[in-house]
């Protein structure tokens, strides 16, 4: 392949802005060092000190690359009022030279849009655009699209029926290099369609429907990035959250924005968004189908109702010369007239105490009491403590739930006409003897949210309410495999836009579980409402070959029927190899295929995805055959060889995979066959299917 004459001269330039990003990380670090030993001052300067400090160590995070690459492209294009093109270099962040003059464009500057959207049909004033093929800092390739008279440029507005590939050598060499075990961005690579998505405003909900292989998770990550680009003012101080299924997806994606130069958006999944309590407690299906529901709304109501409660018997506590008295008429009155009002529960504690310090005052004889003496003189009485939290207790959320729980006779209470019998006992677990000891499961996050929601912070020694109690709330909250999320853990999700502005991710052909959406309105329904709620489409597959994307089609029918796949644009290298297998020689021929596509993707990483159920037998295999490999976990996927249970494998992807037993996920009730589809477009390279039992029949033909 002859080398491109220009060549040199980009490569000279790319050094040139090396060259000043260590210069300005130099300087950056010499004025921190300056301040570094600074201590002393008025509150004022301490605070300013500290904050000049935070954001020269955040210039510094941003002006840290790593070994990705710097630039990637360039634009020649024309000016507004004519004469000669200018060239932009297009790169993964902003770079100036010690006069100021710009050597890189940051890919989310307006200038630099061009280079993900022109197309031969309107050029955006483009008379080229120029892809680098980088390794580091060096460069190896120039591919160039010529627009103008002579030239029609590549988009995808030419009225093909087959999707044309902007920088299409540049973009097939990032997409047949061997995963990391991470997920990379794809800053260099955008295609047009993705880059509508990426520069949408911030404004309303925004759902991304992508299948398989579409880009629908780097988009949005690199969505977040453009945001906090171009608004940064609110943005930096409201916060970006973005929410993911498990820990081992977060792990997978950690990367991302960081080397997008975004370090401060918040990662999470929806455990992490409910402090001070332990996770661990393992639901039945019934009951995590139970507390998905929107019904809980109303059963978690009733049961903060059931803990409003009027005396059953006459209140006398010895006070001085005399005896207070209170009985079930005027404490029930105390809780109807609290009851009316629109305030939470905890809000009220101390309006209730209030009603009660009152009409003990009058027995109140040793010596003259104001409110607040008398309220604070029975505060130190244990008896008048119980009394106060018999009526009205002031209730944690995991407080609630723990006693909710572990009681039928409130189960019952709480779920009459509402839940049935089998709905109800499916909510039952012994109650923990103290909550330093109470575990909750991944189903309780919504209801403990929803119930911090309904109870209102629960006031501390002397009624003061503690900032941390407050639900935090972000300007922009992104969310991945949003298809499966319960309507319950939607609403939370919803609480924590501060303004309605959310990305929500998904392919409703993936979606598994009782509350996959029929459409995304069943989604939209949920969430903050708003006129500017959009749906956005990925319609191109970028990474999984058209051979395994056509094998794993034949599941829509059943799966999604009114859900196509994305239109592959990668022809793959082999046919997915399906292998019959006799049960008692079922985990052999699993770890000797997986040793195989170990031995043929050297570079890349390799996963075993199979039922939950036979992980533990699958890894065993490997440990005794000798075969290096990871399990899913705080490590993602960093091994070349990882086992991953089909429960967490969704948004993932590897150079091979191998699935198990096909059947037994399709049947799963967790899983079914939209769980399958999603196992079989998890490579974007080969794929083998071991099977000892029958495969599904429309994986026959």
């Amino acid at each position: 392949m002859l080398e491109h004459p220009d060549l040199p001269a980009e490569q000279a330039h790319i050094d040139r802005a090396y060259t000043a990003l260590v210069d300005a990380r130099t300087s950056a670090l010499a004025i921190r060092n300056l301040t570094e030993g600074q201590r002393g001052g008025t509150f004022q300067e301490r605070y300013e000190r500290n904050y000049f400090d935070e954001k020269l160590v955040q210039m510094l995070n941003n002006l840290d690359i790593g070994d990705a690459a710097l630039v990637f492209g360039r634009i020649d294009r024309t000016p507004d009022a004519g004469g000669d093109p200018e060239a932009f270099h297009i790169g993964r962040l902003a770079v100036a030279d010690a006069d100021s003059n710009q050597l890189i464009i940051d890919w989310r500057a307006p200038v630099a849009e061009p280079f993900y959207r022109a197309t031969g049909r309107d050029t955006m004033q483009l008379v080229r655009r120029r892809h680098f093929m980088m390794d580091r800092r060096t460069l190896v390739a120039i591919e160039d699209e010529l627009f103008g008279e002579n030239h029609l440029g590549i988009g995808r507005d030419e009225g093909l029926e087959t999707p044309k590939l902007r920088g299409q050598s540049t973009l097939l060499a990032a997409l047949s290099k061997g995963r990391s075990g991470q997920l990379g961005d794809i800053v260099a690579t955008i295609q047009g369609e993705q880059d509508v998505i990426i520069r949408a405003p911030n404004k309303g909900v925004l759902v991304v429907q992508g299948g398989p292989g579409t880009g629908k998770t780097v988009v949005a990550l690199h969505r977040a990035a453009y945001l906090l680009y171009t608004y940064r003012f609110p943005l930096a101080d409201q916060g970006v959250l973005v929410i993911g299924p498990n820990r081992v997806f977060l792990r997978y994606i950690e990367r991302v924005l960081p080397s997008l130069g975004e370090s401060g958006v918040r990662e999470a999944v929806l455990a992490d968004l409910v402090n001070d309590v332990r996770y661990g407690a393992i639901d039945s299906a019934v009951a995590r189908r139970v507390k998905g529901d929107l019904r809980m709304v109303d059963v978690l109501k009733r049961a903060i109702r059931a803990r409003q409660r009027p005396l059953k018997e006459q209140f006398e506590l010895p006070f001085g010369g005399s005896v207070l008295r209170l009985g079930p008429t005027e404490t029930a009155r105390v809780v109807k007239e609290a009851q009316r009002r629109t305030k939470r529960h905890n809000e009220l504690c101390r309006a209730v105490e209030g009603e009660l310090v009152s009409m003990l005052m009058p027995s109140m004889r040793d010596q003259e009491y104001t409110l607040a003496t008398a309220r604070s003189r029975l505060r130190e009485i244990p008896e008048f403590r119980a009394l106060v939290f018999r009526i009205w207790p002031s209730l944690g959320p995991a407080e609630l739930l723990r006693d909710l729980f572990g009681s039928k006779a409130l189960l019952k209470i709480a779920g009459r006409d509402i839940l049935d019998d089998s709905e109800i006992d499916s909510l039952y677990r012994p109650r923990a003897e103290s909550l330093d000891v109470a575990t909750f499961s991944d189903a309780d996050v919504a209801l403990l949210d929803e119930a911090r929601n309904l109870l209102g912070p629960k006031p501390r020694k002397g009624g003061v309410v503690e900032e941390s109690d407050d639900i935090e709330t972000y300007g922009h909250i992104v969310v991945d495999e949003v298809q499966d999320l319960t309507p319950m853990q939607l609403r939370m999700v919803g609480r924590r836009s501060l303004n309605g502005a959310m990305t929500v991710v998904g392919d409703i052909a993936q979606a598994t579980g009782p509350f996959a959406p029929g459409d995304w309105s069943d989604v939209l329904a949920l969430l903050p409402k708003n006129r500017d709620a959009s749906v956005a489409t990925l319609s191109v597959g970028y990474r999984i070959p058209r051979q395994i994307m056509e094998f794993a089609g034949k599941l829509l029918p059943t799966a999604a029927p009114h859900q196509t796949p994305p239109t592959a644009v990668r022809e793959g290298d082999a046919e997915p190899r399906v292998v019959s297998s006799a049960t008692s020689s079922l985990l052999t021929d699993v770890v000797n295929e997986a040793r195989t596509l170990v031995a043929d993707l050297s570079d890349g990483r390799v996963g075993i995805v199979c039922p939950d159920a036979l992980v533990d037998a699958i890894s065993v295999a490997l440990a005794d055959a000798g075969v290096n490999f990871g399990r899913a976990g705080a490590s993602g996927l960093e091994a070349s060889l990882t086992v991953v249970p089909v429960s967490v494998v969704k948004g993932l992807e590897m150079d091979g995979v191998v699935v198990v037993e096909p059947t037994d996920i399709y049947e799963s009730s967790d899983a079914g066959p939209r769980g399958l589809y999603v196992a079989l477009t998890r490579s974007t390279q080969r794929l083998v299917v071991v099977h000892s039992r029958a495969l599904p029949h429309e994986l026959r033909a």
